[in-house]
């Protein structure tokens, strides 16, 4: 199927009524987002709430149940129902997957690769693009995340924020249309936190289109054109960063934000 025509009021992703259960346990229990070109929506809640699962649904990493996902206005083509629903074009899958590029919790780089060969790896397998083209990409890229120094080394020469800002660059080399971050920060201690921070608040500055699971209320605030509050798995309250941080209409998101930002 050829790509929809998107304009700036069109959502690049967008998410309706989505349930997601595993075997009797409903985690995602009809959830409805959508992201335009350049916002920043991010996905806040307490831990179970189903943050990273809808991700992880948006993505096709997860099979979903009901509901439908809409890439550039194009759905997700499903065979089967119920717990037996799963994508029908493996095609498709690979498509909206490399236009979805995902920064995962705990970075997933190849320890047997360098950290440009990590950068690589995709564009070049994947997308099948020149080897000379996608290491100039990469090269820019991890000197955009300020590790162009690090080309050379191994994963685990590098600190956890110089392996996270590897990930991103790795994302950020497939071109993809959107970003996912599924707790970009979570694994790392404050100080190397705040240079992961920085990158992400550096890719909002330039208008890209980002979803972003976090406990980092303070970079949520920072980055976020929208935030969604998810509790058991729906939707408990949405809206501006200023709005919802500042006055929370809900008890349930008032108790969270009490236990979740510092004093």
């Amino acid at each position: 199927m050829m790509d929809m025509p998107l304009t700036d009021a069109s959502p690049v992703i967008e998410i309706r009524n989505l349930h997601k259960a595993y075997g009797a346990l409903e985690v995602l229990k009809g959830v409805d987002i959508s992201a335009r070109r350049g916002d920043v929506v991010s996905l806040i809640g307490s831990s179970g709430s189903g943050k990273s699962t809808l991700l992880r649904c948006l993505n096709l990493l997860e099979d979903s149940q009901q509901g439908e996902i809409l890439f550039k206005g194009e759905p997700v083509r499903w065979r089967g129902t119920g717990l037996n629903r799963q994508p029908a074009d493996a095609k498709q899958v690979l498509r909206i997957r490399t236009n979805l590029s995902m920064v995962f919790q705990q970075f997933n780089l190849w320890a047997h690769m360098t950290i440009l060969q990590n950068v690589m790896e995709a564009p070049v397998t994947v997308l099948k693009r020149d080897r000379a083209e996608v290491e100039a990409s990469a090269r820019r890229y991890l000197d955009k995340v300020g590790i162009g120094e690090k080309c050379d080394a191994y994963p685990a020469q590098l600190s956890g924020g110089q392996q996270q800002r590897a990930a991103i660059a790795r994302a950020l080399c497939m071109e993809p249309e959107a970003l996912l971050f599924d707790e970009p920060t979570s694994a790392l201690d404050p100080e190397l936190e705040q240079e992961v921070v920085k990158v992400i608040k550096d890719l909002a500055a330039e208008g890209r289109t980002m979803m972003i699971v976090t406990h980092d209320m303070r970079m949520a605030a920072d980055v976020s054109d929208h935030v969604v509050f998810l509790h058991l798995g729906r939707i408990e309250e949405q809206g501006a960063p200023d709005q919802l941080f500042s006055s929370p209409k809900t008890d349930r998101l008032r108790q969270f934000l009490s236990a979740s930002v510092p004093a």
